[in-house]
């Protein structure tokens, strides 16, 4: 099979998968104006998502710590609660918002918002008091669904969300303290007792693919976060989205596609370590998790050998997030101790990985495919995918678009020049997965929604196969004495050294050149490095310009927005400090 790889191209087999009669067959129409490709057989709704994972029965869905549902115990939770939401007026349109840690009420709060018709909005459980505030008053939620830290958080804020009406929370041990908070565990009882609720029908709520289904919030790396108005159809095209990615990996490497039926195939578990707010964990896991029948692991907060412990226990088969997960159950000491040989794939994105990762996924875990990809809130997660071979072949790319997206980079100056294969410019791409725009915020979807096309405000190039290669985020792009300096290019020579476990550059003020280029690293349990050794590593592989003139050491994984993006505004904070004034 080696020698002969790949017995295909990329557009022969997404040829081959998409034409008609196939399980990812593509049909065109038109949204909002604009013609756009479909995946024909996506669910039409996340309510047809729900529907399908309730085929799956007595199938275990979801487990944490000693708590465990199955597919049935789960939809009668989520369609009780939804009753609830009935009866406390909610109706299509409406806003609910989650906020809570990755918990097995989460996707019960979810889909019972789905299942009225409501937008659901996930908000960042990270945030503070006042940021939750908000997000709940932008949003103009009017039940919030909460655990007993977020409660704790919001408490002094809620006379200040006008348009909030309810509060359930779970999980609190002592009394709510208002009048508008009411415990979840009133409404469908503890988690292991989900499987005793009367069996009801779901609510009748006419639903289609372009109806308004979530709000994500981004990042908001400059001013204040921006929610993303997602569509039924955004969410439920990951589904396609990350199915036919496997499936051209198969193709590519001349072998006949798996079975496609969830129903007759090994149930597939994940070890889910990303946020359920954050659009890799919602539309990319656990949507297509519950559509396939799949099992979910939570837990807490990510602890590489209880993580370990708990692939061995569930056989999980796949996990990830950032490249430092993947690097710390590589290097863990104990890892030896427990029976991974479960995993079949290793995936991750948000962040720049070093091509060393992907060989070592490979050799550390024999039989897994390492995994990343490219997307953003404003594309409801994944819109390229990278996996196996794809992968190990070209370890710095992306990965192609899925089928259903397009992808241009035009020139950043006039945003309308489509440029050459090979050539660097500002990344736009167009498809199903682009969300409508930004919640109440016109001029803002104006500036970055433009005829159908999405404006990522990232720099990269596509080569002449279609592989996307991200070069930076525009705005953390250096510019030292008018030479343009390309983060991850620098990061990942940091990233060559076999100590450097995390990584980034950012840029520090300079009177004469403007900005000049320094590092923050943060080493691999008992690696050694010295800040010379760092510098001279980049300087043997790069322009002298494009040297880190500081390299400083993080004593830990370096900080991180929920969407896994290193926050450089904190790490430029060090080199601040020590740019003060004696």
């Amino acid at each position: 099979m080696t020698d002969t790889w790949p017995v295909m191209s990329i557009a022969e087999a997404h040829q081959e998968l998409t034409k008609p009669g196939a399980r990812f067959e593509i049909e065109e129409t038109v949204i909002r104006g604009i013609p756009t490709r479909v995946w024909k057989n996506a669910p039409p709704t996340l309510r047809d998502v729900f529907e399908n994972g309730r085929t799956f029965g007595e199938r275990e869905f979801i487990v944490y710590e000693d708590d465990r549902a199955t597919y049935e115990a789960f939809a009668r939770a989520t369609i009780t609660l939804a009753w609830r939401l009935r009866a406390e007026g909610v109706k299509k349109g409406d806003r609910v918002a989650v906020i809570m840690r990755n918990l097995p009420e989460w996707p019960v709060a979810f889909f019972a918002g789905v299942l009225t018709g409501a937008i659901v909005t996930p908000l960042n459980g990270w945030w503070t008091g006042p940021e939750l505030q908000y997000g709940l008053a932008d949003s103009g939620s009017k039940v919030v669904i909460v655990d007993d830290e977020r409660l704790e958080r919001i408490a002094p804020h809620l006379d200040e969300c006008p348009d909030l009406e309810r509060v359930f929370v779970t999980r609190l041990k002592g009394e709510p303290g208002d009048a508008r908070v009411q415990r979840l565990e009133d409404v469908i009882g503890p988690v292991n007792g989900w499987s005793g609720l009367e069996a009801r029908p779901l609510p009748e709520v006419e639903l289609g693919p372009e109806d308004d289904a979530t709000i994500l919030y981004t990042s908001g790396t400059t001013g204040r976060p921006k929610g993303a108005l997602g569509t039924h159809r955004n969410m439920t095209s990951n589904i396609g989205a990350g199915g036919i990615s496997a499936a051209r990996n198969f193709l590519r490497a001349g072998q006949p596609l798996p079975e496609a039926d969830p129903h007759k195939l090994p149930q597939r578990v994940t070890l889910l370590v990303v946020p359920l707010f954050h659009a890799t964990g919602l539309s990319a896991t656990l949507g297509p998790t519950i559509n396939a029948g799949g099992k979910i692991v939570l837990m807490r907060r990510w602890d590489a050998e209880p993580a370990m412990r708990l692939i061995e226990k569930e056989k999980v088969s796949s996990t990830g997030g950032v490249p430092t997960i993947a690097w710390q159950l590589i290097e863990h000491p104990a890892r030896s101790k427990y029976d991974l040989s479960s995993l079949m794939a290793v995936t991750y994105g948000g962040a720049p990985s070093a091509p060393e990762l992907v060989r070592k996924i490979a050799e550390t875990f024999p039989g897994s495919s390492p995994g990343n990809g490219w997307g953003m809130t404003e594309t409801t997660a994944t819109f390229t995918s990278h996996l196996g071979k794809d992968y190990e072949n070209r370890p710095d790319s992306a990965g192609p678009a899925a089928p259903v997206g397009e992808m241009q980079i035009r020139d950043p100056a006039d945003g309308r020049t489509v440029l050459a294969a090979g050539a660097v410019g500002e990344l736009w791409v167009k498809g199903p997965q682009v969300v409508k725009g930004y919640w109440n915020k016109p001029e803002a979807t104006a500036e970055t929604f433009v005829d159908g096309w999405l404006r990522t405000g990232d720099l990269a190039r596509i080569d002449e196969e279609g592989f996307l290669f991200i070069i930076d985020r525009a705005k953390d792009m250096l510019i030292r004495g008018g030479e343009n300096i390309y983060c991850v290019e620098v990061e990942n020579v940091l990233y060559e050294h076999p100590d450097v476990m995390d990584a980034a550059l950012v840029g520090i003020p300079h009177k004469t050149l403007g900005e000049e280029p320094a590092a923050v690293v943060h080493l691999k349990p008992g690696g050694e490095a010295t800040e010379q050794e760092l510098r001279d590593l980049v300087r043997s592989r790069l322009a002298a310009f494009k040297t880190p003139v500081k390299v400083v050491f993080w004593p830990e994984t370096l900080p991180r927005n929920a969407n896994g993006k290193i926050l450089k505004t904190e790490l430029k904070k060090v080199f601040a400090s020590e740019a003060e004034p004696a």
